[in-house]
């Protein structure tokens, strides 16, 4: 099932076939699932890797062999880092959750301060879980999910893959990719063992897809720079995210943060963000005037429910996305358990990191600009397309060769990484930054 999601993949970022010809899968990965979560985590590694060797290939003359290692893609999937003497932030809120409602399930996300006020201030409820479960037990689930949206936080009903497929945000969907006529002037300095080096990367993303793509550029060489506002954090996933990049803060709002974040552009390759449809449009930075700061600028961005439909504005996080689209429900119903069973791992997330990724390789060989757009709820789509005869029950579990023999420093202390997931030829992903925390950085390009 590997090779049929990878061609399903590489088929929609427009991909020419020959090049799925060097791409192998090694060993295998279990992730225990009704869904073929495994195989689709190594499928998209795979797609980024495949999107490598083509661009490789163009500039060095060889198109190399692509090495997945199946195993290692399923754990990259969850955590790639082991901290050493300390420990990690948890990574969820504790209000974050299912709850039963009068007429089925709603999940709150509520990991950010402004989220978690929101859903509170919507239910009259104090930060307390057993009070929060209470008070939305009384409530219908659509009724509740529309309130909290309307609140500016983030919810969303458990439906099923039927009433997904029926309902109109689906048929939306996926993402698109489009080019336009800028002129490219895009050089950068690649070696055959750095092919991204002194590609400059301008993050604009949060937790998880974008970072997932933005981590996998700087594997290869790429200068990653994180641009956050000065009040976001994502304390349980930074260190897992910002490997291998500069992290700093502006506020985009503020007019001389914006001049200095238009200056950055300027200078940048490439745009890589996860705003809400509107939201840089909002700020005065629309694809036009992207476009007009930035001439043959390689740019995609997320958006977690699509780029059209009733729900395009809406604040989506991987674990709603399984929610809406019939996964969580999925999972309930084939495996005869009593609540929301969605997958192992922040797979639509991960998944989506690695195919932006892959897009904005593939926007590199073009002699034109590029913009790729993306959404959570797309590759959701691609993943219940194809199912395992049976349900997935083992689990794959790291051993003390699967992490590198030397430590990364972090910006919280020392830890182990798991070792890279793919090989393009002779050349190994490696990062040249540890981990570090947002705001770490001054916002400014190191030439």
């Amino acid at each position: 099932m590997k090779r049929e999601f990878l061609a399903a993949m590489w088929h929609g970022l427009g991909g020419s076939a020959e090049v799925l010809d060097r791409v192998s899968f090694v060993g295998t990965g279990d992730l225990p699932s009704v869904f073929a979560v495994a195989d689709f985590a190594a499928a998209a590694i795979g797609a980024a890797g495949a999107a490598m060797a083509e661009l490789m290939g163009a500039r060095f003359g060889d198109l190399p062999r692509v090495i997945v290692s199946s195993r290692l893609a399923s754990m990259w999937y969850a955590w790639s880092i082991r901290p050493e003497g300390w420990t990690m932030p948890g990574p969820w809120d504790p209000v974050a959750g299912d709850y039963r409602t009068a007429d089925g399930w709603i999940r709150l996300h509520t990991n950010a301060p402004h989220h978690r006020e929101a859903a509170l201030r919507v239910l009259g409820a104090p930060g307390d879980k057993e009070k929060v479960a209470q008070i939305v037990s009384g409530w219908r689930a659509d009724e509740l999910e529309n309130a909290v949206i309307q609140a500016g936080g983030c919810a969303a009903t458990m439906r099923s893959l039927d009433s997904w497929k029926q309902h109109a945000q689906s048929q939306s969907l996926p993402g698109s990719i489009e080019t336009s006529l800028d002129r490219n002037d895009l050089a950068w300095s690649p070696t055959p063992s750095r092919p991204l080096q002194g590609l400059r990367v301008l993050d604009l993303t949060r937790v998880l897809a974008g970072p997932v793509a933005t981590r996998f550029l700087a594997g290869f060489g790429a200068q990653v720079l994180r641009i956050d506002s000065p009040t976001w954090d994502e304390p349980g996933v930074v260190l897992e995210v910002t490997l291998g990049k500069r992290c700093a803060r502006l506020d985009l709002r503020d007019a001389t943060h914006r001049a200095r974040f238009n200056q950055l552009l300027s200078q940048a390759h490439v745009l890589v963000h996860g705003y809400r449809a509107d939201a840089l449009a909002n700020l005065g930075l629309g694809p036009a005037e992207r476009r007009a700061i930035r001439p043959g600028l390689v740019d995609v961005c997320l958006n977690a429910y699509g780029w059209s439909g009733p729900w395009m504005k809406r604040r989506g996080f991987d674990s709603l996305v399984q929610m809406s689209a019939g996964i969580a429900d999925e999972g309930m119903r084939v495996l005869g358990k009593d609540r929301p069973t969605p997958l192992p791992v922040q797979a639509l997330d991960h998944a989506t990191g690695y195919l932006m990724a892959a897009a904005v390789i593939r926007g590199l060989s073009t002699n034109s600009g590029f913009r790729a757009r993306a959404s959570l709820a797309g590759t959701a789509e691609l993943l219940v397309s194809r199912r395992p005869a049976a349900p997935i029950s083992s689990v794959v579990s790291a051993t003390e060769a699967d992490w590198n023999d030397e430590p990364e420093l972090t910006a919280l202390g020392p830890a182990r990484r798991l070792r890279p997931p793919v090989q393009i030829g002779e050349t190994v992903m490696r990062w040249e930054r540890p981990a570090a925390t947002l705001g770490s950085a001054a916002p400014e390009w190191v030439m």
